[in-house]
């Protein structure tokens, strides 16, 4: 996919990036992880994280959609099972993970998640964001896959219940381990429970420009 067809659509699959030995050992890794049961947001001070983040970026297929200012800011682990099943609502992600809270008239949203400091901020920096999710498993019908809205990214901030409206043009995101799907944050997406035994693992990398304006400055940049 050229990088004007992800302009436009705000999504795109990208097969065996990693190969089944690299989620064989990725999948150890996350094993190991003591966090809340359906995963975690802070992953990308491990050693193995950064190097996962720095390996994507630099893959052929995924290195035209990164413009060389951009560093990984996050990585959150997703688990989704017949144990561990949730769904997520239509939405758009406008959060974003900062070193500290500070104070500037177009900044809002603050929170805390898991001891980090988030803030929303405007559309103009949030468009530059892009998100890769590297799946670790099968993601299939059964699985609770991502679904997206093609070309919603492109509208800002949507009301909640233009977003539920929007649901109608929306597609599925299948995919095997070792595929990549990259996305803009403001796509609009969402995801429905587990109806299979399988599980679901995603590690989902955030990247964005290295230096923030507002004041602001990343929690971790690699």
């Amino acid at each position: 996919m050229s990088n004007e067809q992800f302009a436009s659509s705000g999504f795109a699959l990208f097969p065996a990036v990693l190969s089944p030995a690299e989620c064989q050992r990725l999948t150890r890794h996350v094993s190991d992880l003591a966090c809340a049961r359906a995963g975690t947001r802070c992953l990308l001070h491990q050693p193995w994280c950064a190097e996962l983040a720095d390996r994507i970026r630099q893959h052929p297929s995924l290195s035209p959609l990164l413009p060389a200012s951009h560093v990984a800011v996050q990585c959150t682990y997703f688990l989704k099972s017949a144990e561990v099943n949730w769904l997520v609502a239509v939405h758009q992600d406008t959060a974003i993970p900062v070193a500290q809270r500070c104070h500037h008239p177009d900044l809002r949203g603050w929170s805390v998640k898991e001891g980090i400091q988030y803030v929303q901020p405007p559309p103009q920096l949030l468009e530059q964001l892009i998100a890769l999710r590297v799946h670790l498993d099968p993601c299939r019908l059964e699985d609770g896959p991502l679904r997206v809205v093609p070309g919603s990214h492109l509208d800002g901030i949507i009301p909640p219940s233009q977003a539920v409206e929007a649901r109608l043009a929306e597609v599925l995101c299948l995919a095997e381990p070792g595929d990549v799907l990259a996305m803009r944050p403001l796509l609009l997406h969402a995801s429905s429970k587990s109806t299979g035994e399988s599980q679901r693992r995603v590690l989902h990398f955030l990247f964005g420009p290295s230096q923030l304006p507002y004041g602001l400055s990343w929690l971790v940049a690699v």
